[in-house]
């Protein structure tokens, strides 16, 4: 599956605020939007005026970038949150959060989203006693994510799970150190989807 491999620092100096994307990192004096707060490149600290499209274009990448999703798989969590009955940019958030590697993040299994997708790909997650190695599958109300035996062994795997007991979990999670799982409780609401993104200008946007 195609996915962006480029300097994910400059996608936070784009965006003008910290996507989290390098995990640990982001939270010491080595981010790089501390360090150069404006664009990447030779205009980067050019001042623009951004039209009402490019606000707009901004958030749609924004929330792309966030969660690690190119445009194909973006255009198409849209119309499927299209279809379905309440509020389309809320909806489409929703799926998002579903996916299997942002649960594996939002449960405290990973130090970044980049790094949730490398474990799942990888093969050490389980879905309702499952191995599933796709990140972008949806996960479900009811569902239980945990660590293979195997990979429980894993160093990496272990210093996740050891600094998972320091990192508080989103309410619509329940989370259990001893097994090593996670279980899916509910849909998250709006207010509990702390992404910084005005997600009713990616419904303008594709509304054009």
């Amino acid at each position: 599956m195609a996915r962006y491999t480029g300097s994910v620092c400059r996608l936070c100096r784009r965006e003008g605020l910290k996507l989290y994307l390098k995990g640990e990192r982001c939270y010491t004096d080595k981010c790089a939007i501390d360090r150069r707060a404006y664009a990447p490149g030779q205009h980067g600290q050019a001042r623009k005026k951004v039209s009402e499209y490019g606000t707009q274009l901004r958030e749609k990448q924004k929330a792309r970038r966030v969660y690690g999703v190119l445009e194909k798989q973006f255009r198409a969590y849209y119309e499927e949150a299209n279809r379905r009955k309440g509020i389309t940019g809320e909806t489409l958030l929703q799926i998002l959060e579903s996916r299997l590697d942002n649960v594996v993040f939002r449960s405290g299994f990973a130090a970044s989203r980049p790094e949730a997708r490398q474990i799942v790909k990888h093969g050490h997650i389980l879905v309702n006693g499952k191995r599933v190695d796709i990140p972008s599958y949806l996960t479900q109300a009811g569902d239980v994510i945990a660590f293979a035996d195997n990979s429980q062994e894993n160093p990496r795997v272990k210093e996740l799970l050891e600094s998972a007991e320091s990192k508080a979990v989103v309410a619509w999670l329940e989370r259990d150190l001893n097994t090593k799982s996670a279980r899916i409780v509910r849909v998250p609401s709006r207010d509990e989807i702390d992404v910084p993104v005005a997600e009713q200008m990616i419904v303008e946007l594709y509304s054009r």
